[in-house]
């Protein structure tokens, strides 16, 4: 059974937002200041770049298969079944280890020492029931965590950027090429929602003319607000925020307005959500598609037909998070995180460039360097989360292997 377009182009720029202005922007500012130092401006605006060019392959990719599944399906269709099950296996595993560092930021500023875990838990459990009773409901959910979060970032800037001078930032430490460039591969974590208004083609209304558009303005909007918050931390914390670990919380300290600092807790829970909620509800999408195509069991293919949304995909994706909140360290989802998502984007990247005639909407340069950024951010990554993406895929990887040879 197909899903039903019922998604408009307000609903999937919300989507968009949310999964990038997300817990990202709450807790990446930590560890990219550590490596970056005085060049953090630097790897956002490449992180920014790369991930532009990746918008455009995906939007372009979209106009065409408008389908569930993303670069999953866009890559069959374009290079091959192989490309396709590497891009969504990669997807999925990159994505599932979001869901968990998303659910683990929300526990981290909305519940007390003691209460975290189980917390995290019932975020995701809570959220996949809203995913489960249809995807109508996930736009209008998202769409009000992220006005909330919103502004809520706006307090944070407007407060400091407007009382700056009263801070004592720490000075940064001196940039190395490495230091922005992995800088850059820890920003993208926060730059990679858009893919999910990919995945979520089936649903879309006039999906050639909407999903390339919202991708835009999603990628566009999140740029904005990152280089606002990025400035703020700077000349409010400098260097000291590389030992923060609630960085926007700490602007407010720093600048005589720590009573606001619960506005941070609220903001920082309500984009969590958000981005927790798109995440789940795009993982789905992308495991239906690869199930439809038995690349997945083909028990978790068939939409609810009532809902119309794959329930039993979003149930077992809700319980793989639920067992990574259980055992996993925030620091080390991230860095899994972007190794998984920097690999899905460059073979988004390699799809588009094969792409002839009318598909074509923007040159293949952008997926020349699209592609180029992914293999340069993934390589600057922690060797720890480049050690473990590349096993788990290599894992995917060969049960397709042995699958393909029992069919036979």
């Amino acid at each position: 059974m197909p899903l039903a377009r019922r998604l408009t182009l307000g609903d999937a720029t919300a989507l968009g937002l949310g999964s990038m202005i997300g817990a990202g922007v709450f807790s990446v500012w930590a560890p990219a200041v550590g490596v970056a130092g005085s060049g953090l401006l630097i790897a956002l605006v490449i992180a920014a770049i790369v991930a532009y060019c990746n918008a455009t392959a995906s939007s372009q990719l979209a106009a065409v298969h408008p389908v569930a599944g993303g670069t999953y399906a866009y890559a069959r269709a374009e290079i091959g079944p192989w490309w396709g099950f590497v891009a969504g296996w990669s997807f999925v595993i990159g994505k599932i280890a979001s869901c968990a560092a998303m659910a683990m930021t929300f526990a981290a500023y909305a519940a007390p020492d003691g209460w975290r875990v189980p917390v995290a838990v019932a975020a995701v459990v809570a959220l996949a029931v809203v995913n489960c009773l249809g995807v109508t409901r996930t736009a209008l959910v998202t769409r009000i965590l992220v006005v909330c979060s919103l502004l809520g970032l706006a307090v944070v800037v407007a407060v400091g950027l407007g009382t700056a001078s009263a801070a004592s930032p720490v000075p940064l430490p001196d940039a190395t090429a490495y230091g922005v460039l992995q800088g850059a591969g820890l920003l993208f974590f926060a730059f990679a929602g858009y893919a999910r208004i990919a995945t979520l083609g089936e649903e879309v209304v006039d999906p050639a003319r909407t999903i390339p558009r919202a991708i835009l303005l999603a990628l566009g909007g999140a740029v904005i607000v990152y280089l606002l918050v990025a400035v703020t931390v700077l000349l409010t914390l400098g260097g000291g925020a590389a030992v923060s670990t609630a960085p926007l919380a700490d602007v407010l300290s720093s600048t005589g307005w720590a009573a606001l600092t619960p506005i941070v807790r609220i903001t920082a829970s309500a984009a969590s959500l958000g981005a927790l909620l798109a995440l789940l509800t795009g993982i789905g999408r992308t495991t239906l598609a690869m199930a439809r195509e038995k690349d997945l069991p083909s028990f978790f293919a068939k939409v609810d037909e009532r809902r119309q949304v794959p329930r039993r995909a979003e149930i077992l994706i809700a319980v793989i998070v639920v067992a990574i909140v259980l055992v996993a360290d925030l620091r080390d989802a991230i860095g899994f995180s972007s190794f998984g998502v920097l690999l899905y984007y460059l073979i988004a990247n390699a799809a588009a460039f094969r792409q002839q005639g009318s598909a074509r909407r923007h040159p293949r340069a952008l997926q020349v360097v699209g592609a180029l950024g992914c293999l340069l951010l993934v390589n600057s990554l922690p060797v720890l989360a480049s050690i473990v993406g590349t096993a788990v895929v290599l894992i995917g990887v060969l049960a397709r292997m042995i699958r393909l040879r029992l069919t036979r």
